[in-house]
Parts: structure tokens; C-alpha cells; sequence
């Protein structure tokens, strides 16, 4: 179960204002880090197709940060 709020949830709405407040003052490792925070989980890391053998029900599981 995904909890309400995550992390991730915070970089992707409030990154690109924060990277654009700091501009200069971020090396390339923070940045990079930023990035895969925000893309964990996403379409972007890609996925596999989940499915219930007994109900047929199925989602999409995206691939998530090692």
C-alpha cells in the first residue's frame, strides 16, 4: 500500500522551483539525485504489467530506485 505523501511527491511539485531558486548553488551529484527522486516510480524508470490470475484485475507496477 502507497502511503498518502511521499518524498517523491515533494520533489516533482516543488523541484523545478527549488533547481530554479538555487540555480548556481546545486552541484551536478544533487542534481542527479533530485532527478531519480522524481522519476522513481514512474513511466520514466519504465514497468511491468501486474495481473491476478484468479480475478483478472491488473495494474501497472512502475520500476522503482534500487
Amino acid at each position: 500500500m502507497r502511503a498518502s505523501l511521499e518524498v517523491a511527491d515533494i520533489f516533482r511539485s516543488a523541484g523545478p522551483a527549488y533547481r530554479a531558486a538555487h540555480a548556481g548553488h546545486l552541484n551536478l551529484g544533487q542534481l542527479k539525485v533530485m532527478t531519480a527522486i522524481e522519476n522513481c516510480r514512474t513511466a520514466a524508470l519504465g514497468g511491468h504489467v501486474e495481473a491476478c490470475d484468479d480475478c483478472g484485475h491488473w495494474r501497472i507496477a512502475y520500476t522503482a530506485l534500487p
